[in-house]
């Protein structure tokens, strides 16, 4: 089995922004040249998630509003009092969603569905320059 090892490297525009990393996380599957194995796929950061979800704007919308009900950004949190810091919202909504994505390989191929993109989310209140680890594993 090899190991192959990656880095994407992203600027996001803050809170609630949504990008689609999916082609380039597949330009990496066949760059690596991995015929049956898996990918993981990473963000450094603990106000950010790697997610998968059918990257279309409604489906964004309908998800930046339930993250509101979920963790409003306008309520007290104790990370906020612990650290005076304004973000607590943001490390609830990457804890729930994740930082990684795992996948499968096979006949050289990501497993993804027909609507299954990866999305790289930034949660935090301020624009961020991000890293996305991908690892492929395989033969």
């Amino acid at each position: 089995m090899k190991l192959f090892k990656y880095r994407i490297f992203r600027k996001t525009a803050g809170e609630n922004d949504l990008l689609d990393i999916t082609e380039e996380v597949l330009t990496l599957v066949k760059k690596s040249g991995v015929k049956e194995g898996f990918a993981i796929v990473f963000v450094i950061g603990s106000t950010a998630s790697v997610l998968t979800m059918e990257y279309e704007p409604g489906l964004a919308k309908d998800l930046r509003e339930l993250l509101e009900e979920i963790a409003p950004q306008d309520r007290e949190y104790a990370h906020n009092a612990t650290w005076n810091d304004d973000n607590g919202h943001s490390h609830l909504r990457a804890t729930l969603l994740g930082q990684s994505f795992t996948f499968p390989i096979e006949d050289g191929r990501a497993v993804l569905g027909t609507w299954q993109q990866i999305v790289l989310a930034e949660f935090d209140h301020r624009p961020r320059e991000r890293t996305v680890v991908v690892h492929i594993y395989g033969v």
